[in-house]
């Protein structure tokens, strides 16, 4: 009967504890990720999982291997230290690198433009811009998203100028000197939302979903209130955010394209 080799069983031991050390940091990198960075729906719209999937993929076998690769009972034990230490070294630069290209890309606000929600990424905002912003508005979060609106431009000339801008790629709601509170732009949100049958009248085949969303408020204990619709852009993504039809309040979010 055969048997693996002697020296392959310390080879897989040692990747076998390096895996499992791997990924615990992958879990731990995980819950700042889907928890804080991207938390749902940002894991959808805005590509958080497959990011940190590949991120944390390559990671986490990068080193086992090279583990499995260099380990060895024969050298001495300052030689495997040093070979050990190396891999973690790297191993960690591309977990920190990897980490950083999320957080580059996380979404950092949600905004509400003109008739529509737009989710804004750190990447999509021009420092520049941000230097003009509001002062409770220069620092872009690292907990998570948080809502904002577009106030009304000062004049026609702001008006033409964010329009040229928006044609060569800035979007409105990636504009920090156009920022405001969530609360201030309230009577254009609920101006521009539509009543929530009339989105299960134009998707009647995804009226349940829409009714998910709707009991997984209600169902924390809260009351149903009186809902409406607004479209949302994400990333590569079109979503429908729902809000309360009296107030203008985020209460949950749908993947359709209501445009």
């Amino acid at each position: 009967m055969w048997t693996i080799p002697t020296f392959w069983k310390a080879r897989f031991w040692a990747a076998g504890i390096h895996l499992g050390i791997s990924v615990s940091f992958a879990a731990l990198a995980a819950l700042l990720v889907f928890f804080v960075w991207y938390p749902y729906p940002y894991r959808e719209i805005s590509g958080g999982r497959s990011l940190f999937l590949l991120v944390i993929t390559v990671d986490v076998i990068m080193g086992p291997l090279l583990t499995l690769a260099i380990f060895s009972k024969d050298k001495s034990r300052r030689a495997l230290r040093f070979d050990l230490v190396i891999i973690g070294a790297l191993q960690l630069a591309a977990l920190t690198y990897g980490l950083w290209t999320v957080a580059v890309a996380r979404p950092v606000h949600l905004v509400f433009e003109i008739n529509r929600f737009l989710v804004v990424h750190a990447i999509d905002v021009s420092p520049d811009l941000l230097k003009n912003a509001l002062p409770a508005f220069q620092q872009l979060p690292l907990t998570g998203p948080t809502l904002l609106s577009v106030r009304a431009f000062k004049d026609n000339v702001e008006k033409s100028e964010v329009t040229m801008a928006a044609l060569a790629g800035t979007a409105v709601g990636a504009r920090p000197d156009l920022w405001q509170s969530y609360g201030s732009g309230k009577s254009q949100i609920l101006q521009a939302a539509r009543p929530l049958a009339e989105l299960k009248n134009r998707f009647p085949t995804r009226a349940g979903e829409i009714d998910r969303a709707v009991n997984s408020v209600t169902a924390a204990g809260r009351a149903a209130p009186l809902l409406a619709y607004v479209p949302m852009i994400g990333r590569n993504t079109f979503w429908t955010v729902l809000v309360d039809a009296s107030t203008s309040e985020v209460i949950a979010f749908v993947p359709i394209d209501s445009f």
